[in-house]
This record gives structure tokens, C-alpha cells and sequence, in this order.
């Protein structure tokens, strides 16, 4: 025996409107025995298939203009209106488990191309949050996911600046910067979800704690590539697994400290397996 102290960081594991949307999925689960969802509910495979077992039915955009008279729920990203609408001519009911944060930046955006204004998303290229952002323009707002994308001397000297909630904060401000210092006049709107940022600080500390890392995340989660690089940052011995069973004893010393963290679209039961796992070492 490796003689592992291994911690869980209670910090970790999904923000409020993951919870929200599987409680939601849940309640109806026991009540009807099925429910459709557009998309995956969470960025987690292994979620996905417990869920699935239960019996949610994940379906993409194009199986929804086939569904009829159904209940579908709308989850945490959000969607763009053209889905609304679809749902009024399906005869769907929607059960929106829209994050609350992310409803409050599609108004802001709709707000900003009522007016007319010329919107970049810093956001992730395809991503369902970004997708639902982009519904609110028309399609006509400009999104990049890093600043190299963008000829500068071509932009406009007016611009208005969003992100998708779930981006570096630092990283967002760094983008702001390099507008402002290229004479760019940029209406900056800082959108990010203080759960999620907030846990980029918190990671930080918690990484320097111990020996080695172990970063639960499913592969699909762009917040878990974010925080799993603020691990790694602050501690190189940071391994990023998807569950317990890529967890490799090589890696571990006898008497290591342990620290275990994940994304906000990593479930606490799926941590706890990992930590499972390790304790057999």
C-alpha cells in the first residue's frame, strides 16, 4: 500500500445551474420514466450515462424538428429563439433549466443589437452557450476564441465586448487591453460567471497544497480545460482523468498527498469514485 492522503476540494463539482437543470431532468425522470434533452445536460459523459440509464433521451436540433407534443428540457447553456419558436409550432413543452446567468447575458446581448451595436463574443466557436448568444443577434455577432483570430487593424473603433460565461477573467481583460491599446473604442461587458471564476482562485490555492493533482473532467468541458491548466499551473504533478479507471498508480509516490478537484460540470459522486480508486493504491 502507497499510503495515499487523498482530499476531495468541496469546492469543486457543479455550479447552481447544473444542479438546477439536473434536479429538473431528475423530478421529471420519476414522474414519467423519459425526457427528452437537447444536447447533453452536462459536459460529462459519465453524468450523461447515469442519467441516460434513468432514461433521458438526448437529441440533437435536427431530431427536434421531428418531435412532437412532447416535454424536452432546455438545459443550463441555453438556446438560441429560433428553438422557442420551434416549440410554439411542435407543440413542445419547453422545460427551461436555463442558467439564470446565462439568460441575463442573452437579454444584455439582444439588448445591444436592438441598439444596433457592433458585438464580438469571446467565446468558444460551436459551443451551446455561444450558440444560444449568437440566436440573439441574428447570427450577426462576431465571435472569436482568442485574440489572433481577429485582424485588429481592421475592426471597428467602436465595438461592443461580451464573453461566454464560463472564460478566463484574466484572459478576457487581456483581450480588452489589446483592443484599448489599438485605439479601439470597446463598450466592455464582463460577463463571466463569478462561480466559475471564482473557482480559477480557489484552484490555485487548493493545487499548491499537495503533492499531486488529480482533475476530474469530462473531455467535452470547456471550463474543465480552463481549470485543469490552472492546476497544472500552479502544480505540474496535475493529471486530468475522465474517471476512476484512467487513474494510473505510476504516478504516485508512497506517502503522497492527494488533492482531487474537477470542473463545474464534474459530479461529486464521480470524485469520490476517484478517490475510491486511489485508496486502493
Amino acid at each position: 500500500m502507497m499510503n495515499l492522503q487523498v482530499h476531495i476540494d468541496q469546492h469543486s463539482g457543479f455550479c447552481f445551474g447544473v444542479v438546477y437543470a439536473i434536479e429538473m431532468a431528475e423530478e421529471i425522470l420519476d414522474e414519467q420514466g423519459y425526457l427528452y434533452c437537447l444536447g447533453d445536460i452536462v459536459h460529462n459523459d459519465e453524468e450523461v450515462n447515469r442519467l441516460t440509464a434513468k432514461g433521458l433521451k438526448i437529441i440533437n436540433h435536427d431530431e427536434l424538428q421531428n418531435l412532437v407534443n412532447e416535454k424536452v428540457l432546455i438545459r443550463a447553456h441555453g438556446e438560441p429563439p429560433s428553438t422557442y419558436e420551434l416549440s410554439i409550432k411542435n407543440n413542445l413543452t419547453l422545460i427551461d433549466a436555463s442558467c439564470p446567468v446565462v439568460l441575463k447575458l442573452q437579454n444584455r446581448i439582444k439588448n445591444s443589437f436592438d441598439k444596433e451595436e457592433t458585438i464580438y463574443i469571446y467565446g468558444k466557436h460551436g459551443h451551446a452557450e455561444v450558440v444560444g448568444l449568437l440566436g440573439q443577434t441574428n447570427n450577426k455577432a462576431v465571435v472569436f476564441q482568442d485574440i489572433s483570430e481577429l485582424d485588429i487593424s481592421s475592426l471597428p473603433k467602436n465595438l461592443t465586448l461580451y464573453s461566454q460565461t464560463t472564460k478566463s477573467t484574466d484572459k478576457f481583460y487581456e483581450i480588452n487591453e489589446i483592443l484599448k491599446s489599438n485605439g479601439i473604442t470597446v463598450n466592455t461587458n464582463d460577463t463571466i460567471c463569478r462561480q466559475v471564476s471564482n473557482r480559477d482562485k480557489e484552484l490555485r490555492a487548493f493545487a499548491e497544497k499537495f503533492d499531486k493533482i488529480v482533475f476530474v473532467s469530462g473531455t467535452k468541458s470547456s471550463n474543465g480545460k480552463v481549470l485543469y491548466n490552472v492546476c497544472k499551473e500552479k502544480n505540474p504533478n496535475t493529471y486530468f482523468v475522465s474517471n476512476q479507471d484512467q487513474v494510473c498508480p505510476t504516478w504516485f509516490s508512497t506517502n503522497d498527498t492527494v488533492g482531487i478537484c474537477g470542473a463545474t460540470s464534474t459530479p461529486m459522486w464521480l470524485m469520490e469514485q476517484v478517490k475510491a480508486k486511489l485508496d486502493t493504491f
